[in-house]
């Protein structure tokens, strides 16, 4: 297989089958990750592999807390809000997208559900959470 046949080929994916992932096959995926390029080979990555009700509890909390507005706890910089031709590219995107889901602008009850579905991993059957030392920075 040719480079540009696998960076063509590339997809995102944002619905799942709801069937289990075996454990060979998510170390394989793991240990093929392993191998990106790091700098001087220092591979300062770690996985955490999060499945079944431990998935789920997550899944709800992330639900809840959105659903209750309160702010978003994450340990990295999200940066500015997108402006410019970025943030036509955004708008443009979300239009295509929410146009072939048939969400329409005023519908709040289908445009709530497609922002928790991110909160909710897109109900991937498995999460992959990579992390790395935080003196890294």
């Amino acid at each position: 297989m040719k480079f540009d046949d696998v960076i063509l080929g590339r997809r995102s994916i944002r619905g799942y089958k709801p069937d289990p992932v075996p454990r060979a096959l998510i170390e394989e995926i793991i240990a093929l990750a392993m191998r990106a390029p790091s700098s001087m080979n220092t591979q300062p990555w770690n996985f955490t592999v999060v499945t079944g009700e431990p998935l789920d509890r997550i899944r709800a909390g992330n639900t809840e807390r959105n659903i209750a507005g309160i702010p978003h706890s994450r340990e990295f910089r999200t940066g500015q809000a997108f402006a410019g031709v970025h943030r036509d590219r955004q708008v443009g995107v979300a239009k295509q997208l929410f146009a072939a889901m048939d969400i329409a602008r005023d519908d709040k009850e289908k445009r709530t559900d497609w922002v928790l579905r991110g909160f909710r991993q897109f109900d991937a059957p498995v999460c992959v959470i990579i992390t790395y030392d935080r003196v890294l920075d």
